[in-house]
């Protein structure tokens, strides 16, 4: 099935000059980058990112940590679109926590903040990317950070192997 989810380059990865890697990690995979853009978003924009519902799952400090990190610097949006994109996007960030994260991955080569370390020093976790969890959360997100206007539609040699 193909699938479209949201892919966000945070802070870290933006200011450790990672944008170009993180794409190329995708496109190497097959998939297609559909939207692009380099953003920084304030706090009731990142409200609508991260909702209540993840205060629900992980607390509101939590909440109120990733809140304060996203805003701080900019980010970059992306939506990808492939074959199974939202499962496939995630195996290639790896695991939301570095120390769990295996190296092959976004998260596995490039973030070292373990949710420990991150509680302890009262810091949001520092992962390099944003990926969407599910279709739900994927359908929601992307058309949180993008218009259909910003969307755009391309043929990748590849597709020539799906369809």
């Amino acid at each position: 099935m193909i699938e479209q989810t949201l892919v966000l380059v945070k802070p870290d990865g933006v200011q450790r000059g990672l944008i170009g890697e993180v794409i190329k990690r995708f496109e190497q995979r097959g998939l297609k980058v559909v939207a692009l853009k380099l953003t920084k978003i304030d706090k009731d924009f990142s409200k609508k990112h991260y909702t209540e519902d993840i205060e629900r799952r992980r607390g509101k400090k939590v909440r109120d940590l990733l809140i304060d990190y996203i805003t701080s610097e900019p980010v970059v949006a992306i939506i990808v679109e492939g074959v199974d994109a939202i499962e496939n996007v995630r195996k290639i960030a790896g695991e939301t926590e570095s120390k769990a994260a295996i190296p092959g991955t976004i998260r596995g080569d490039f973030s070292h903040v373990s949710f420990s370390h991150a509680d302890e020093n009262k810091i949001a976790a520092k992962n390099i990317v944003h990926t969407s969890a599910n279709k739900e959360e994927a359908k929601a997100e992307t058309s949180l950070w993008f218009s259909v206007d910003e969307l755009h539609s391309y043929k990748r040699v590849e597709e020539d192997q799906v369809f």
